[in-house]
């Protein structure tokens, strides 16, 4: 058969516009192609399970636009479908004077992109949301949260399976080509017809628009997280989220505590290379994968300019002391023998050929193919309403509205 859409990846993007489009278009056939097992593989379900408020965006951002959105959409979605969510509250630390004045700006972008119930906190009123928390300011953000996406993400597949949708697994897109009569999709294993492409494909995002003939100005770039567990028995040093003064000059937002639906606390991340797309360990290694990272010109103009960042991070990815220390900025009262080892997850970042990070959503649409070519965090948070975005341009682009 030729399906009316055709979805690549399994993700929570893709999982969300899938859903999107068979609320807004009942009668058209949709298939997600996904080629691992299951749903929420990779980034979706390997991030901290946080609901971000929307407070670090540039205003007007699709960042910042989607972030508040989709926030909104999915608080509303885990309550009608009983998934695990809660809304704990983050608190963002400034550890030194220094860092009062950025603070500062990040309260002014929060007030501008209207994060609902944000407000500058000075050192007792932290004590009282997180007492074992130390800083000298701090902003107290009430909506933010914590949620269990790869939950969100099988309830998006039985949605999606009882509008009539189809989602096959074990199908990596290896080819996509386009003649009169639409596209045809091809596999290790099959090959699929239908009329309209949509590329959710993350990690590989660039991969499959190359697949299909479009040549991007990005290269995906792969950067690992890794992080630590508190034990049972030192939990109670952390009530919520505790975040410290993001780097202006960096994509990360540093080590910080994460409480987890599960009650687990997460310590980190650190962002270091990865040399596999998806190498979620210290030895994960790809050659074909790392000689085309290192044949790129915007990751040696990154490295360039971040390299003392980045001999900081591997350190820290070697010597759980100095995760510690980091850690200990926040919360004095961490010792190594609080911390056990936890999954790392894969972080794919857009690069530019002259090193600039893309910081929002990037979108290629051609005559018959959407490819989201960077979907940045907060795109778990943002998913739906990003599914809301990608449903729009279908219908502007293909005429399907």
């Amino acid at each position: 058969m030729t399906y009316d859409f055709i979805i690549v990846g399994a993700g929570i993007v893709g999982l969300s516009t899938a859903y999107k489009l068979s609320e807004r278009y009942p009668d058209l056939d949709i298939l997600v192609l996904e080629k691992e097992d299951r749903v929420a593989a990779h980034q979706t379900g390997n991030n901290s399970g946080v609901i971000h408020s929307g407070i670090y965006y540039k205003p007007n951002s699709y960042r910042a636009r989607n972030c508040v959105d989709g926030r909104h959409q999915l608080v509303d979605f885990c309550r009608k479908y009983n998934v695990d969510y809660e809304i704990c509250g983050k608190v963002i630390v400034a550890t030194e004077e220094e860092d009062i004045p950025r603070l500062d700006d990040i309260f002014k972008t929060g007030r501008i992109n209207e994060i609902e119930g944000i407000r500058k906190i000075g050192p007792r009123e932290l004590a009282e949301i997180e007492p074992h928390a130390r800083g000298v300011k701090a902003i107290h953000v009430p909506c933010s949260g914590i949620v269990d996406y790869v939950g969100v993400c099988k309830q998006l597949k039985e949605l999606i399976a009882e509008s009539g949708g189809q989602l096959r697994f074990g199908q990596e897109v290896r080819h996509v080509n386009t003649d009169g009569k639409g596209l045809s999709v091809g596999t290790g294993t099959d090959r699929f017809r239908g009329r309209y492409l949509i590329n959710c494909a993350g990690l590989y995002s660039d991969r499959v628009a190359q697949s299909a003939g479009i040549r991007p100005d990005i290269q995906i770039v792969p950067f690992r997280g890794e992080y630590f567990e508190l034990k049972p028995e030192a939990r109670h040093l952390v009530n919520g989220l505790i975040y410290p003064m993001p780097n202006p000059a960096f994509p990360f937002l540093g080590v910080h505590f994460t409480k987890m639906t599960t009650g687990a606390v997460e310590c980190g991340p650190n962002a270091v290379f990865a040399f596999k797309r998806e190498g979620y360990d210290k030895t994960s290694f790809d050659l074909n994968e790392t000689i085309e990272t290192l044949n790129f010109p915007g990751f040696w103009k990154l490295a360039k300019e971040h390299w003392k960042m980045g001999l900081d991070e591997w350190y820290r990815s070697f010597s759980k002391q100095t995760f510690v220390r980091g850690l200990q900025k926040l919360v004095p009262a961490i010792r190594p023998e609080h911390l056990s080892a936890s999954p790392s997850g894969v972080r794919a970042m857009a690069l530019k050929p002259d090193g600039e990070i893309l910081n929002d959503f990037r979108f290629e649409v051609t005559e018959n193919e959407i490819h989201v070519l960077n979907a940045p965090s907060p795109a778990a948070t943002a998913g739906l309403a990003i599914g809301d975005e990608i449903v729009g341009r279908a219908g502007d682009a293909f005429g399907t509205g």
